[in-house]
């Protein structure tokens, strides 16, 4: 037992076993992937950005039903330059980012680590979101007044269609998409990741298509969403606590809706090699909830760590080193270009 969590900490390392997913997930998000899918071309212009040593583009893609998505792609200066295609042994890994609650794309030079790492780093802005901690720029289409405050857990509840968080994770596999499109990207060495929720949404882009390197999710987000929002005492997991303490009647589907973006669930159907982080003081997303998506992931490859006395913010920048040295070990086994 954690000061946060009530479950032992030795009954985490095998928690989650009993966890049940919707008999209609697979159906759930084969329909849900097929909304639009128009395999519109990634659109790249160059940004006037002030960072002298990386190349910047604004990203334009499209996610679920066709709705344009924005994002960014730094590279490490001179990768882009070469005319064509270029061959596969000079193209680059890249890593896909996805942004956590409430935060958007904000600024190129919020996001310099993994290119100057020597990788292509892909950032998917938040549909909806980037109003509490970084500025976002794509609005969530049919949502009035996006990007917003959160809000993001409840909104489209109880409506298993209508959920906020089956357009967010459709966005994350084209952006995938997009990225392996980029034509200085090594396509067979694309790795998603992303802190809280978009370590969620590397869980779910694992699960969800078998064509990436690897993921690396960072204290994720919506794993074990019933016991989460039992325990969790500060926001996001509150505002569905929140939800059903008024929507009484309606409880019981709400929480049937969740199960399906419950990247928890979602976990066995994943198989790349994939590097979790825990905090063991989180009270954002409970460790014990961690640990039922890391337990079931499929992937035979696995491995997490854990940080005892972190909260929320987890190993920060001290985990990023862990991650590019993971990250680097296994591109080398695989034989993929590095960078240089």
């Amino acid at each position: 037992m954690t000061a946060l969590d009530p479950m032992e900490v030795a009954d985490m390392t095998a928690y989650g076993s009993q966890l049940a997913a919707a008999p209609d997930a697979d159906a759930y998000w084969h329909r849900a992937l097929n909304v639009g899918n128009a395999a519109q071309p990634p659109v790249l212009q160059p940004y006037p950005s002030v960072v002298r040593n990386v190349d910047v583009y604004d990203l334009t893609f499209a996610g679920y039903d066709d709705h344009p998505i924005r994002g960014w792609v730094l590279s490490p200066r001179g990768a882009a330059s070469a005319p064509g295609e270029l061959p596969a042994d000079r193209r680059l890994p890249c890593v896909v980012e996805f942004i956590g609650y409430g935060g958007g794309r904000g600024l190129p030079h919020d996001w310099l680590y993994w290119s100057a790492c020597g990788f292509v780093h892909v950032v998917m802005d938040t549909r909806g979101q980037g109003s509490s901690w970084r500025r976002g720029d794509t609005p969530d289409r049919g949502a009035a007044g996006s990007p917003q405050v959160p809000g993001f857990l409840t909104a489209g509840l109880p409506n298993v269609d209508d959920l906020y968080y089956r357009r967010l994770f459709v966005d994350a596999v084209r952006a995938v998409d997009a990225a392996r499109s980029i034509p200085y990207v090594d396509p067979d060495a694309v790795t998603v990741t992303g802190v809280s929720q978009g370590g969620a949404l590397a869980l779910a882009v694992a699960a969800l298509r078998h064509d990436i390197f690897a993921t690396m999710p960072d204290v994720p987000f919506l794993c074990d969403i019933r016991r989460a929002a039992r325990i969790a005492t500060v926001k996001p997991f509150t505002e569905l606590a929140e939800w059903l303490a008024v929507h009484r009647a309606e409880a019981d589907d709400a929480l049937a809706a969740l199960d399906y973006v419950d990247v928890a669930l979602l976990a066995p159907k994943a198989s790349a090699p994939a590097y979790f982080s825990v905090a063991m003081r989180d009270e954002i997303c409970p460790p014990s909830t961690v640990y039922a998506a890391f337990n079931r992931y499929g992937g035979v490859e696995k491995e997490i760590a854990a940080y005892a006395w972190n909260n929320h913010e987890g190993g920060q920048s001290f985990h990023q080193v862990r991650q590019a040295e993971w990250l680097t070990d296994r591109l080398t086994r695989a034989g993929r270009a590095l960078p240089a």
